[in-house]
């Protein structure tokens, strides 16, 4: 269900203009209805227009290799692809995705295993900067500022409990499942919110619960010791991370496509260090004047507020008077 969750955000957050599907809006995952379209050939002919024939998009990175040695397998696997006219091809080029939020809801018949619990589950995004927005860094520091995760803690007991959502959302409410903030990022658009599981009987709550900390970070700047942690947090898991290789050069390919070069560990963790308070909050109020987006699934989802609610509770702010 997360994952669906997840693709509903994306198909809701950049809906349809004119009739027309947006590419970030577009399904992650092959539909029923097209299933029968995909064939060897046209796998082939993917590969052959956008892989093959194309050397500009492609990048050769590795990890624990010499320069000259990577130049010289890079010569001889790729140095005879071409490209062709096709590259100028006004259809092969991406067209910028325009954020309209939205909403996406799925209901989904009953697991057939009935010892499984059935929980409802809701996420509430806003669009946020792309890889190229100044915004990106704050925004990551905010999403490990705010964490979270699930009732169960996989890493023993204690772990991750600092987060806010944690303290604030699991800790504090017993019928909470999961509560935990994401970001996704692309070249000229994100997103970044928060999601929520718990019993269907609760999900209302659960929904307000989330509307009340995005108000709350809004309105009240976080806290020197949440910042300083997360900004920790944040550098711990990039450096970790890239003490894999299979990380590593995987993250010097990105970078390449992405940006044209790569940066070190040692500006990363700089850009962290420089994220401040205001800066979190920023991001917050340019993220909250635009409409928000909800995805909902689960096997019973009539009490899932509407997106049109959700947009009246963030205008209007929520009651002080306890709802729980």
């Amino acid at each position: 269900p997360e994952i669906l969750m997840g693709e509903g955000l994306q198909m809701a957050g950049y809906g349809p203009i004119n009739g027309e599907l947006q590419q970030l809006g577009r399904p992650h995952f092959c539909t029923a209805e097209s299933l029968l379209n995909l064939t060897a050939q046209s796998v082939h002919s993917f590969r052959e227009r956008h892989l093959l024939h194309k050397p500009e998009g492609i990048v050769v990175s590795g990890s624990g290799i010499s320069h000259d040695a990577l130049v010289e397998l890079a010569a001889a696997n790729f140095g005879h692809i071409s490209p062709t006219s096709t590259n100028n091809n006004n259809a092969s080029r991406t067209i910028p995705s325009i954020y309209t939020g939205g909403e996406y809801r799925l209901q989904r018949p009953p697991n057939p295993n009935p010892a499984k619990d059935e929980f409802t589950h809701v996420a509430i995004a806003f669009e946020v900067g792309g890889w190229h927005s100044p915004d990106l860094v704050p925004t990551c520091v905010l999403q490990t500022l705010l964490g979270g995760g699930s009732s169960f803690s996989a890493g023993g007991p204690g772990k991750g409990m600092y987060s806010r959502l944690y303290r604030e959302i699991l800790n504090m409410y017993r019928w909470a499942e999961s509560a935990e903030a994401f970001s996704s990022f692309h070249s000229e658009s994100g997103l970044w919110g928060i999601s929520g599981s718990c019993k269907p009987q609760k999900i209302r709550e659960m929904t307000r619960a989330m509307v009340e900390h995005f108000l709350k970070l809004k309105d009240v700047c976080v806290t020197d010791e949440e910042l300083d942690r997360a900004r920790n947090m944040l550098k711990c898991n990039v450096l970790t991370q890239l003490e894999s290789r299979l990380v590593l050069f995987e993250d010097i390919g990105r970078q390449i496509l992405t940006y044209g070069k790569r940066e070190d560990a040692l500006t990363m963790c700089a850009k962290i260090d420089a994220v401040t308070k205001e800066d979190i909050q920023k991001v917050v109020h340019r993220a909250i004047e635009k409409p928000p987006t909800l995805s909902t699934v689960g096997i019973d989802i009539k009490n899932v507020p509407k997106v049109e609610e959700v947009t009246q509770w963030l205008g209007q702010g929520l009651p002080k008077k306890s709802w729980f």
